[in-house]
């Protein structure tokens, strides 16, 4: 009978030991899923490449060469866009004036403007038909910023992401256009007339069809807005004697109109990131240089702004920014940077794109794939996570699915 007592009770104490451990187990389950993922996503990490997924709170979840220096590409429109809500504020308006001198001329002066197209210029001219009378010529002053930049990574190629800056310009300083039957040049965009000075740029360039960047030298931008500005001002009865030619805004000349932007800066910024446009990208952080040191705005100043916004502000002293857009492979950041710049862009992470619980920034050059952005949990938590492929062949989107289990568990 003590022997049966004895086994009942060593098979209760076997019992209660294995419920215990059971229940361990089910409170451990999801880390010991998560460790089985981060080993999946580690192991296609490789040197040159950087890793990152953190907690709501800043805590690491995984990573992976957090702190090596890489190309962040088009992620790094996230640090400017921060830097340009910190320095110009989400409210701030892109403006344009113009003016009438003492000689009948309309002179127009651009303030760095990204989003001057077709529709708002035929919007402007609808305004302008009703304060001036017949004009001698239209001068363009595009002095607000410096005629000579050179944004590093930029070709002087015809591709869209290849644009110029400049404090005056109009359709992010390209052209849209088609061919018709007769193999004719017309432009692919309704709203948007071509004129003659388009037209022969197009011609003198050899372009069949396409959106295409359509000069490099220095006042043609601001040149082909004030082409298309007389367009729209002849259309509504207002004579131009003259021509267009460069010059300035001088002491003396009579403000008519101030236009300000129908997109405030926190629109513009989320078009910039919805289409990714480098354009868009560098005319904010060159208006941010001039806007606090001054004008004319500069690439040195552009730089400066937003370096002494990483280090004073957000504590970043080792990054490395040559330009605003991504586009050249000179600038440098570590994961652990980004993750900085995240928390701090959290309350803005709207301007994002989304696809289904991830909201994100993606950055693509040749051998360079980057993505940064949040996860939205089971609950009410939110993840950050940076992905920095720097070589060749690197498959992204396959990361995507580890980052998205390492999330969901968090």
């Amino acid at each position: 009978m003590l022997y049966v007592e004895q086994g009942i009770k060593n098979i209760g104490v076997l019992l209660v030991r294995i419920f215990i451990a059971i229940f361990v187990l089910s409170l451990f389950q999801p880390s010991m899923l998560n460790a089985g993922s981060s080993i999946s996503c580690l192991s296609r990490i490789k040197s040159t490449d950087a890793f990152l997924v953190a907690d709501q709170t800043g805590h690491i979840l995984q990573t992976k060469n957090a702190g090596i220096k890489c190309i962040p590409a088009s992620t790094l429109k996230v640090l400017t866009s921060l830097a340009a809500i910190h320095y110009l504020h989400g409210t701030y308006r892109f403006r344009t004036e113009f003016y009438i001198d003492p000689d009948g001329n309309l002179k127009i002066k651009g303030y760095g403007d990204p989003l001057l197209i077709s529709e708002v210029l035929l919007n402007i001219a609808d305004i302008l038909a009703k304060k001036v009378g017949d004009i001698k010529d239209i001068i363009v002053d595009d002095t607000f910023f410096s005629p000579d930049i050179i944004i590093p990574g930029r070709n002087l190629s015809t591709n869209p992401y290849d644009a110029p800056v400049g404090a005056l310009c109009a359709n992010f300083n390209t052209v849209f256009f088609d061919r018709d039957q007769g193999g004719s040049i017309i432009s692919a965009e309704p709203q948007t007339p071509m004129v003659p000075f388009a037209l022969k740029k197009i011609k003198s360039l050899g372009l069949k069809k396409g959106r295409y960047t359509f000069s490099h030298e220095p006042h043609d931008p601001a040149r082909y807005m004030g082409e298309l500005l007389l367009y729209f001002l002849k259309q509504r009865g207002i004579k131009v004697w003259g021509g267009i030619r460069s010059g300035i805004v001088e002491h003396g000349d009579t403000l008519v109109y101030t236009y300000r932007s129908c997109f405030a800066l926190e629109a513009v910024l989320k078009k910039m990131m919805e289409f990714s446009n480098n354009f868009i990208a560098n005319q904010v952080f060159i208006t941010m240089g001039a806007d606090v040191y001054g004008p004319p705005g500069t690439l040195t100043k552009g730089v400066r702004s937003v370096s002494e916004f990483a280090r004073d502000e957000l504590r970043l002293k080792d990054v490395k920014i040559v330009e605003g857009s991504g586009i050249s492979r000179e600038n440098r950041m570590s994961a652990l940077d980004m993750l900085v710049i995240l928390r701090r862009f959290e309350p803005y992470k709207c301007l994002l794109n989304r696809r289904g619980n991830f909201i994100f920034k993606t950055g693509t050059l040749n051998g360079v794939r980057t993505r940064a952005g949040y996860i939205e949990g089971q609950g009410e938590g939110l993840c950050y996570f940076v992905i920095f492929l720097n070589r060749p062949g690197a498959d992204i989107e396959s990361l995507m699915e580890c980052v998205k289990n390492l999330g969901e568990y968090n």
